[in-house]
This record gives C-alpha cells, structure tokens and sequence, in this order.
C-alpha cells in the first residue's frame, strides 16, 4: 500500500510546502492531520488548480484551500467497496481512517485495479510549418527537432504513454512523410498511430474534422511544439469534474509595466503605482473536448481553437481552465529550442 506518510502536512503548512511533498511523493494528493493525528482535510491536485485560478499564493496556509469533508473508509473495507466509492465520486485515492478518524492507511485506485489503460484519444497537431524556427526547419518539420536527444513529437508521444493513453492522431501537412516514417503505426511505444492528412491548413481545431468516427470518451488535443510535465489524466478528471464540453489549459503569465502608472478619474489623479506587475492567464496550447464539441467544428475550413472556444462560449456552452503549475515550454522560437537543450532530460540521463 502506498506510504500516506510521505505527504502528510498540517492546515499551517505552507501551500508551496504542500506542493512539494505532493509531487516529489507521486501521490497526487496530501494528507492534512491536526495534532492528534485525525484526518483534517485533503488538497489534490484539483484543490490547487482552483487555489491558482483564485490567485492564492504558495504562502497561503494549506487549511485555507483544502478539502475539509473528504470521502473516507474504514481499515479493513473490501476491495470492491473501496472501488464502487472511488468509482462513484470519480476519486483515485481514498484515506482510512480508524474509529477516531485518524489516518492508518491510503488506497489508490491504481493499486486496486492495476495499470490503468486510457480511453481517450490523444490528438497532436505535427502540421506547423515552424518559419520562426528557420533555418532549422528548412529540412526537417518542427515536431522532428531534437530535444534531449529524440525529437520533440517523441518526447510528448512518451509522456502520453507512461500515463496510460493508448491511441493516437497526428494531423500532419508540412513534410507530412518524414513524420510518418519516423512514428510508423506506433508499436514501436505500444500505442496504436492513425494519421489526419491536411491537405490544407485547417487550424488547431479544424483538423479534427478529419476524425475517421466520433469518440466516446473526450479527447485530448495538444500542440506538437510543447513539452510539459503536466498531468494529463488530471487534465481530463478536472474537465469531467466541471461538467465541461471544453476544457483549455492555462499558464499565469507576469508582465511588468516598466513606468509608473498613474490612475485618473477624469482629469484628477487619484492614484499613482509604480512599475506594478499584471498577471494574466495565457492559453497553454493544450485542451480537452467532449465528443459534442466536435460537432461544432465545420469541415474542409480554417478554424483554430479560440474560436472554437468563444463559439461554444458564445452558445453559453460550458468551457472550463484548467491551470497549468507544471513544467511547460512552447517551442516557437530559435531561443526556446535553445532553453529546452539545457532543461529537459536528456535521453538515458536522470
């Protein structure tokens, strides 16, 4: 069983405290205890993905963002029990709890039913002509640039594989061949490879078009320039937890203003704040869409995903941001593929 230890905290732990414990156990979640060791709350990755969007700082106490009326079990509750509550309120891990609710144990959904093999699909856009990369992609499409020693594609192909996903598309156009070549029909990873040949470019959504059949579960779509660490199987949790027909992930982006700004109410000043620093949220190049959403993408015609988004937003159709915290880089200009050299593992290494 999974050692719950490892990620313990109080409500007075830092947030950025808890944050660490989480990733570097794997677990995905954290276990707050008061003194007495009863289970005061939990915060998963869920909780903290909400904690960004309300602009919580990583100083803020985890008690004020945590979960604290999680579902729990008794020590010694069957497998199959455990299972149907997990499965019932869509949890991936579940704290015991003795008669004084003190923690002696954490089940994960992994353990109890073993590897788990992902539904969804997985849609990479590989089209892009890469001109702010020339002149290395005057011979080689962008998504076969060599980052950590095997192409950028490979590296997100990789990354989907280890979470489970098992079945792929690559929209493919600017030297379509060499990235059909190189990925063949997937076996090589033990996933299954199918490709979307635009003839024409379509645009981050409009490929989809190309889709041989409907889906049955959401599908998640990724531009072929990124690396991340993210989570993806938490993206998809986090967009069926909302009730979203599309999800967007999302990076906070600082911008500093480099004068003093001056703030007016007509001709009076009524404020002066120097140099202040904006924060937004920036689309991060990564979605996932209910299968209804692609019903609302036209076929044979140019269509990027933010209009996808604002058609569906307009419809007032539910959309959701999933925030990223997480190691993500876009690869688009000559300076990012030279950052990525020096960030990203290299293969074989640690």
């Amino acid at each position: 069983m999974t050692d719950w230890r490892q990620v313990v905290v109080s409500a007075e732990t830092p947030l950025g405290e808890a944050i660490a414990r989480i990733d570097a156990s794997g677990i995905q979640l954290a276990l707050i205890l008061d003194d007495s060791g009863r289970l005061a709350g939990v915060l998963t990755d869920g909780d903290i993905r909400r904690a960004i969007l309300r602009e919580e700082g990583l100083a803020t106490p985890t008690g004020r963002v945590m979960n604290s009326q999680p579902k729990t079990a008794r020590m010694g509750t069957s497998r199959e029990e455990m299972l149907a509550i997990m499965r019932r309120h869509v949890f991936h891990h579940l704290p015991l709890v003795d008669e004084d609710r003190r923690v002696v144990g954490l089940a994960t959904l992994d353990e109890l039913i073993g590897a788990v093999e992902r539904p969804n699909w997985v849609v990479l856009m590989a089209g892009g002509l890469g001109t702010r990369l020339l002149p290395l992609t005057e011979s080689c499409p962008k998504p076969l640039l060599s980052v950590g020693g095997k192409p950028i594609l490979e590296n997100i192909l990789e990354s989907f594989a280890e979470q489970g996903f098992r079945r792929f598309y690559l929209s493919v156009n600017y030297k379509a061949e060499m990235i059909r070549d190189h990925f063949g029909d997937g076996s090589r990873w033990g996933v299954a490879i199918d490709y979307l040949q635009e003839n024409q470019r379509l645009g981050t959504a409009g490929a989809l078009s190309l889709l041989p059949s409907k889906p049955d579960a959401p599908i998640f779509v990724m531009n072929g320039d990124l690396l991340t660490k993210a989570n993806f199987d938490g993206m998809i949790r986090f967009h069926e937890e909302h009730e979203a027909i599309a999800t967007m992930a999302v990076r906070e982006y600082d911008f500093q203003v480099p004068y003093g700004v001056v703030r007016m109410d007509g001709p009076h000043i009524v404020g002066l704040e120097e140099k202040p620093v904006q924060r937004f949220f920036v689309n991060a190049g990564m979605y996932v869409l209910s299968p209804e959403a692609l019903e609302h993408i036209p076929k044979d015609f140019f269509f990027d995903m933010p209009t996808l988004f604002e058609k569906l937003i307009g419809e007032s159709r539910p959309t959701a941001a999933f925030p990223l915290r997480e190691y993500w880089l876009d690869i688009g200009q000559l300076e990012e593929f030279e950052r990525a050299q020096s960030e990203w593992p290299q293969e074989g290494g640690a």
